[in-house]
């Protein structure tokens, strides 16, 4: 089924440092997947060949290749938003790629707290990978493995995949690295948690809403990651009951078009997460951290103001605002994926998108739903629970002292805040 409101959606939301393909299943490739920095003993090297139509130069970088999916819109389809920078050296010579361990560390994760019940991945399409990279990647951070080889089965205790329609999805080269990157983030920030990857049968609006529907009938299951969006269009509140089930929090990437917002991320049923620039000192402590230029944000064209927001209505106006809270996204501070059997670099909301979903887990605090989350998140804006993101532009929306726009409420500082 088709839906007959003209939608357009911009993206999933995910941006991809060094070597990675988002031109989805026709006409593009990207061969000899490349390792980035040591990681343990192995010793990783940046080697992509990128065949593809696009063009060169993203944000005034003239590395970075744009696939020509990227500025796409279709109606009624979500599509990916990926970014590719060639580079022919390791990844650690021209750019900062983080670990598990570095972002815990710099987010203040220390208490033994790791997370229970059930974390929804929901994005488009098969990933044939899925498996054995979530094993690879956890393997190589000391996190849980999944010891089942059947990936569908309900008895896996740390990974397992569900088909929306009941039936395996075609593949798509760019939702594969997307999900990639979801299922090992939340992992990796709530490693006790299950990771359950739900698969839309495509990228309409149709299968990823009925996936989310899905994902809160699923035992054990509070909180739902979802790494895509598309610019905002009238009539968008009538999706909005989507994501009101109980006992279910709905997390939405703010998107990466540097201050144009996003649906479902301008929902006010839903946690909007935005992005930021991530510096770490010698020690692998918090040294400063800003927004980042890419972040969709801003207040919404249709949504009106929700009442957790009152307390930064002198901000958002009358209007739903978003982002509500914020992690690292930015593609120069970003973070290491697994995906084919290769290592990757990746930035974009939708980094941001799982680790806050995964520490919202391992925070335990099961909230009634994501506007009582929101609510939460809201109430303690200006204290020592968040880190104020003061700094940083995107799209015209700075950074500032208290709430803004790409960073919200600001980035975890520890768990209090959750």
């Amino acid at each position: 089924m088709r839906l007959s409101r003209k939608l357009f959606f911009g993206s999933a939301a995910l941006a991809a440092v060094f070597v990675l393909d988002g031109c989805g299943g026709s006409g593009s490739s990207v061969n000899g997947v490349a390792d980035a920095q040591k990681l343990g003993n192995g010793s990783l090297t940046t080697a992509a060949t990128i065949s593809a139509p696009g063009h060169m130069g993203y944000n005034g970088d003239s590395s970075v290749f744009v696939p020509a999916s990227t500025s796409q819109n279709v109606k009624g389809f979500a599509h990916t938003n990926t970014y590719i920078k060639l580079n022919t050296g390791d990844i650690g010579q021209n750019s900062v790629v983080y670990t598990p361990a570095q972002i815990k560390k710099a987010y203040m994760l220390s208490t033994p707290a790791a997370g229970q019940g059930v974390i929804v991945i929901v994005d488009a399409f098969h990933d044939p990978f899925a498996l054995a990279d979530f094993n690879y990647f956890s393997t190589q951070f000391g996190l849980p493995t999944e010891p089942s080889n059947n990936v569908l089965a309900n008895s896996n205790t740390v990974f397992q995949i569900i088909y929306e329609t009941g039936t395996q999805p075609a593949y798509n080269a760019g939702w594969s690295q997307e999900e990639a990157l979801d299922i090992e983030w939340a992992h990796a920030m709530a490693p006790a948690a299950k990771i359950i990857l739900l698969e839309a049968a495509d990228n309409s609006y149709t299968h990823l809403l009925n996936a989310d529907v899905m994902a809160a009938g699923i035992a054990n299951a509070h909180q739902c990651s979802n790494s895509w969006g598309g610019g905002e269009f009238n009539g968008e509140q009538s999706f909005d009951s989507t994501f009101t089930a109980p006992n279910m929090v709905y997390f939405f990437s703010g998107g990466d078009s540097g201050g144009v917002r996003e649906y479902p991320s301008t929902s006010p049923n839903v946690v909007a997460v935005g992005g930021t620039s991530l510096f770490l000192d010698g020690n692998n402590n918090r040294s400063s951290e800003i927004a980042w230029s890419g972040t969709g944000c801003g207040p919404s064209a249709f949504e009106p103001r929700p009442a957790f927001q009152n307390r930064v209505a002198y901000k958002v106006g009358a209007a739903r605002g978003a982002d509500d809270i914020s992690a690292v996204a930015d593609p120069a501070t970003g973070v290491y994926v697994r995906w084919n059997g290769g290592w990757y670099a990746f930035g974009g909301t939708s980094v941001a998108c799982p680790i806050i979903a995964g520490i919202t887990n391992r925070a335990n605090t099961n909230r009634g739903n994501s506007q009582q989350q929101n609510a939460q998140f809201y109430s303690r804006l200006g204290s020592t629970a968040f880190f104020d993101c003061a700094g940083g532009n995107a799209g015209g929306f700075a950074g500032v002292l208290g709430y803004d726009f790409p960073t919200g409420v600001g980035t975890p500082n520890g768990m209090g805040g959750f």
